[in-house]
């Protein structure tokens, strides 16, 4: 089970950045919906890698990364419901709690 959270860890995150990219196709239009679609996911992208990735040599510790983890989560399920995907925006974010209750009980959240 332990690995398999880890797993859905990496697939959340994921899953984030495609949201983000799914709210900029839809929320705006033409030209714009492409830098959007690009953009959003690319800003979460260096973000995440920058302070929450396990490899990174700037990465936050523990008391200021898991709220920037879950930030990021809360603004994907904030994105799809923009976007009118209420029900995956649901999903997700019970995911995602579920995930974050799973990393504290098997001490994952350093890994």
């Amino acid at each position: 089970m332990r690995p398999a959270n880890l797993a859905v860890k990496f697939l959340l995150e994921l899953a984030a950045f495609a949201a983000f990219a799914y709210w900029g196709a839809e929320t705006g239009t033409g030209a714009t919906a492409v830098v959007l679609a690009v953009l959003a996911p690319a800003a979460a992208v260096v973000i995440w890698s920058v302070f929450a990735a396990p490899r990174s040599s700037r990465r936050l510790p523990l008391a200021a990364r898991a709220p920037l983890e879950l930030g990021v989560f809360a603004l994907a399920v904030a994105a799809l419901a923009v976007a009118g995907r209420a029900v995956l925006a649901i999903a997700f974010g019970v995911v995602a709690v579920l995930n974050a209750i799973l990393l504290t009980v098997f001490r994952q959240w350093e890994q």
